[in-house]
């Protein structure tokens, strides 16, 4: 076997193997879609089991204030 053989062995090795720009490729994409899907199951889940946000109680000042907007008198005045 010639030396130029081998070389030639070396590089149908080379060429038949994934290309490594294509293996990290794949790789960070698998993560930025995993982590997309989580995120959708997680938001799913959230909104069917847990409780509603409670509002915030509104102020008498500000109360007054909407009132007095509107045009009604309010009470006491």
């Amino acid at each position: 076997m010639d030396f130029d053989d081998v070389k030639k062995a070396a590089k149908d090795v080379e060429a038949k193997g994934l290309n490594p720009g294509l293996i990290v490729l794949l790789v960070i994409g698998g993560l930025v879609v995993s982590f997309l899907v989580g995120n959708y199951a997680l938001y799913v889940y959230a909104q069917k089991n847990l409780p509603p946000k409670k509002k915030k109680p509104i102020s008498k000042k500000k109360m007054k204030k909407e009132r007095l907007k509107q045009g009604v008198a309010a009470p006491g005045e």
